[in-house]
């Protein structure tokens, strides 16, 4: 089997993580990746799920929702309805 080399930027820190990771289930990075590789190619998909973060917009949106609200209204909120408002948000 002819090989080939694969360079990768990644996080320094990340990398750090990544090797110790793979030291403590008895591999070195190479092999993991070849694993990540062969799994992908097997597959036909990723081994995991990607999805973008669609939480973190929703909240913008309401968050931008509220602030409209507030800035056509002279109502005044208290903290505690505030908080309760962006409870009812993000939970």
């Amino acid at each position: 089997m002819e090989t080939a080399n694969l360079n990768v930027r990644v996080d320094a820190n990340d990398k750090k993580g990544f090797e110790q990771f793979c030291t403590s289930v008895g591999m070195n990075v190479s092999t993991a990746i070849n694993m990540f590789i062969k799994a992908v190619l097997r597959e036909q998909k990723l081994p995991f799920e990607v999805k973008a973060n669609t939480f973190d917009k929703k909240i913008y949106e309401k968050l931008k929702e509220a602030e409209l609200e507030m800035s056509n209204t002279s109502k005044r909120y208290s903290k505690e309805e505030i908080l309760d408002s962006i409870n009812n948000i993000i939970m």
